[in-house]
């Protein structure tokens, strides 16, 4: 297909004129805006406290092609493989440059480029190679090494540790040096040059994958090895509409790029560094959030990656795990019990953020925490990551910091959570944020839930303050304010109280849903963080308004920066970029939203709505205890085909109950089921999950 009718390819004959909205080029370790003399690797941050950030590293690969005449430009970035390429074509040569993160070996970059003459000629074609390279750092104090293997070799560390006597992070660079010119000799038609770049954070690692970068090359295996990655990655996941070409394409730009800041599937180094709301290729010092680790990760990235990837899932669950003794030394810090995870986050769980306030009072961010896990275990039932994962421990952690955290009023006979921050940061040292408070309830239950099932003994203070901890409600209006105090019409940054219904689940009836929506959506900032209209969005479609969630989901693409899909945090292209939180915001409210999925104790709830654009929505590799399922969804009609089971995959089959008739269809893999469709329906194992025994 051309780069015209496939969506997966995003071309264009001119470059964006604002240079941030380059395409970012990531594996989960390693990222990189192309063309940039600046990079970063995961995990390797410079600065105490609230000056961390991720630091700058300086990108060999920093070249441009000049082929000394009149060319074409087209430059491309091929999402099916990860290769962005920019085409020169001349009335003599044509010229690709290709880079790319490599999706497999996570420690290398490539370049490569292909000339090809045009015109038969005894002349040789000489292009120069110009590179912004300069091998240093405002972050990293560099020296040259030993050249390895004709490589030459960087190494150094950075200035200053995270946290008081901390180590400071060891960066090297080992890579093959680019000349100032390649030149295509009278003989040839045409020559390719291979480049690769290692970055790895000891000698003995850089080495070892050099050397695999070398053997790649001469086995003619260092892109097929990539582009394979990149295909068994998309083999497990596909988000597709017909209807809409440019929904299409931001649903595909949305998930090629969240799965960039996610290690390989193939990964067990367990040194995943979280994801940050600009990603990997973003985050230096006063940019783009300093590459800290935010609720973002666990409410609005992980959820759509989650309903695919369960190992990419556990590495998000496995970084928390990682903070632990962070987080118990900010509860400590704050006078509490428990684990207090992190407003920000970097590498040692301990508060990063530039700004006090933050980290004391915005601690929602616990429940977000509990809320991933407790969503991984009903999608995988993957108990292993409760046990030996350490899973129990983050759980039972913040279980133990609610209940030393709230106030008990006699007056009321209710706990109060005093003086926080809700997710609307427009107001702060408020009481009883109803969002906080819930997904506090939430994680409450679920740690009295998880010690049942591991026969754990829970104290009787978790199920206590769960069962009357206030949820502020407004009889006389029917809606829930954003905090005990709020007056109804005052301004909201983002989505806050309107995601009690989703992803919180709090119960309420239709038209309380509604008056939620209703009141908060004329009063949500314009201008605010661009995940938020997801929200609103899946809130409509679970009242039936699906003209209503496509008009607000539209909203979202001013936030899109043509050509290359990537987005901005605000609207008018300020604030983060490459800004992964809104794109999980975005592919939430289609695989959330228009599929009704939501993922329960006992079983996976959908009740699918298109809009009257929409013909067509195709969702393939759902993985749903182990098994892995395509979903075809028409506008009257479902299609469901359940995939040949991995060795892994729960034996207790799936079938389907209509909620309407209570008609169970079972799901039997390889054969494809089609029924016509009704308000609801959920996916059940045949049997009682292992899980939940009780």
């Amino acid at each position: 297909m051309s780069g015209e009718s496939d969506p997966y390819i995003f071309s264009t004959d001119a470059l964006p004129s604002d240079l941030r909205f380059l395409p970012p080029l990531a594996n989960g370790l390693l990222g990189w805006r192309v063309f940039n003399n600046i990079m970063h690797m995961g995990g390797v941050y410079n600065g105490e406290a609230g000056r961390c950030h991720r630091a700058d590293v300086p990108c060999p690969l920093a070249v441009r092609v000049d082929i000394k005449e009149p060319a074409q430009h087209t430059y491309s970035l091929d999402t099916h493989t990860g290769v962005f390429t920019d085409t020169m074509s001349s009335a003599s040569v044509t010229v690709s440059q290709s880079l790319y993160s490599h999706r497999y070996y996570s420690n290398l970059m490539v370049m490569e480029v292909l000339l090809v003459r045009q015109v038969t000629s005894e002349e040789p074609i000489t292009v120069n190679m110009l590179s912004s390279y300069t091998p240093q750092s405002k972050d990293i104090v560099f020296q040259s090494g030993p050249d390895y293997k004709g490589g030459s070799h960087i190494q150094g560390k950075t200035t200053s540790a995270e946290i008081p006597g901390g180590s400071c992070p060891e960066v090297h660079l080992i890579w093959t040096p680019v000349p100032s010119s390649l030149t295509l000799l009278p003989e040839q038609s045409q020559a390719r040059w291979g480049f690769i770049l290692i970055v790895a954070n000891s000698l003995d690692t850089a080495e070892a994958c050099y050397d695999e970068g070398l053997n790649l090359m001469s086995t003619g295996n260092l892109r097929p090895s990539h582009e394979k990655a990149w295909k068994e990655l998309w083999l497990q996941s596909q988000v597709e509409v017909v209807g809409s070409e440019s929904l299409c394409k931001a649903l595909i730009g949305c998930l090629f790029y969240l799965l960039s800041a996610f290690p390989s599937i193939h990964d067990t180094s367990s040194s995943f560094g979280g994801v940050s709301p600009g990603g990997l290729s973003n985050g230096g010092d006063g940019q783009d959030y300093w590459g800290h680790v935010f609720w973002d990760q666990d409410i609005w990235m992980y959820p759509g990656i989650a309903l695919f990837y369960p190992k990419l899932a556990r590495a998000v669950l496995e970084y928390r795990v990682g903070t632990i003794d962070g987080a118990k030394d900010n509860a400590q810090r704050q006078g509490y019990k428990g684990l207090k995870f992190p407003w920000e986050s970097a590498v040692s769980g301990r508060e990063v953020c530039p700004e006090d306030i933050y980290g004391q009072q915005e601690i929602h961010i616990n429940g977000d925490v509990t809320l991933a896990f407790q969503h991984y275990l009903y999608l995988t039932g993957d108990i292993s990551m409760f046990t030996e994962g350490r899973g129990s421990e983050v759980v039972f952690g913040v279980a133990d910091y609610w209940v030393s955290r709230v106030t008990y009023k006699p007056e009321d006979q209710k706990y109060h959570l005093l003086g926080v921050m809700p997710p609307d940061e427009y107001y702060y040292n408020v009481n009883d944020s109803v969002y906080t408070n819930t997904v506090a309830k939430f994680s409450l239950q679920f740690a009295v839930e998880l010690a049942a099932l591991l026969q754990h003994p829970a104290p009787k203070e978790w199920q206590e303050v769960a069962e009357n901890l206030k949820i502020p409600f407004n009889e006389e209006s029917q809606y829930h304010p954003e905090y005990d105090g709020y007056i109804k019409g005052h301004p909201v940054k983002q989505a806050d109280a309107v995601m009690l219904g989703y992803p919180l689940g709090l119960p309420m009836s239709l038209a309380v849903r509604k008056n939620d929506l209703e009141a908060y959506e004329p009063v949500t900032d314009p201008n605010g963080p661009a995940m938020t209209w997801g929200m609103f969005a899946i809130g409509w479609l679970e009242l039936g308004e699906a003209e209503k969630a496509h008009v607000l989901l539209e909203k979202c693409f001013s936030n899109i920066q043509r050509p290359f899909q990537v987005w901005s945090e605000s609207s008018d292209g300020s604030g983060a970029v490459n800004f992964l939180t809104g794109m999980g915001g975005f592919l939430q409210a289609v695989l959330f939203g228009y599929t009704g999925f939501r993922v329960q104790r006992e079983c996976l709830a959908f009740s699918p709505l298109l809009p009257k654009d929409i013909s067509e929505l195709c969702v393939r590799g759902v993985d749903y205890l182990g098994c892995q399922m395509d979903w075809l969804l028409r506008k009257d009609e479902i299609c469901i085909i359940l995939r040949e089971q991995a060795s892994n995959a729960t034996s207790y089959g799936l079938h389907v109950v209509l909620k309407g008739s209570g008609t169970k269809i079972p799901l039997i893999p390889g054969q494809p089921v089609t029924f016509s469709r009704e308000p609801g329906y959920v996916c059940k194992t045949a049997s009682p999950s292992p899980c939940w025994p009780f």
